[in-house]
């Protein structure tokens, strides 16, 4: 079973193994996909575009009757179109609900690795905050920083320079 997080997040189920391509598909790629699975759709659409090219065409002639035959044409090219929509609706409606859960449990992933990169950025704050509390009690029990003996040296150096 792979794992597609890092070492510490859950793994994913095996269900989402098969069909890792299915899940990381660009935009191309799912279109291509999507006229593989539902091939009747795409002809319903053209069968439409055919009928209202020849209806306008036939409009354009004058001829009444072959208008209308086109407009009907259309109707039912339409009508098509949608039942194949339902259809496909229905048959692929699992691919979609278990493209829904493995989105969900991406973000859930996400969140918690933010979370996690929050909390180390705390820990290492943190840490910081010891360093600096514990050189300034270092500073409290007369031991001497670097600032300390810069401002010593540079009180030297001025009372040689006056001469005291």
């Amino acid at each position: 079973m792979s794992n597609f997080g890092p070492p510490n997040s859950a793994p994913l189920p095996s269900s989402f193994d098969e069909n890792a391509d299915f899940y990381n598909e660009n935009t191309l790629d799912k279109i291509w996909r999507r006229f593989r699975e539902e091939p009747l759709i795409p002809l319903g659409c053209g069968l439409t575009v055919w009928a209202i090219v020849g209806a306008t065409r036939s409009m354009r002639k004058g001829d009444h009757k072959m208008t209308n035959l086109y407009f009907r044409r259309r109707l039912y090219a339409q009508a098509f179109t949608i039942a194949v929509l339902v259809g496909g609706n229905l048959y692929w409606q699992k691919d979609r609900v278990k493209r829904k859960d493995y989105e969900k449990m991406v973000a859930e992933r996400e969140r918690i690795e933010k979370r996690d990169r929050w909390l180390r950025e705390l820990e290492m704050r943190d840490e910081e905050d010891k360093a600096w509390k514990e050189r300034l009690v270092k500073k409290g029990r007369g031991e001497k920083g670097v600032t300390d003996m810069v401002a010593e040296k540079t009180k030297e150096l001025k009372d040689q320079a006056l001469g005291k």
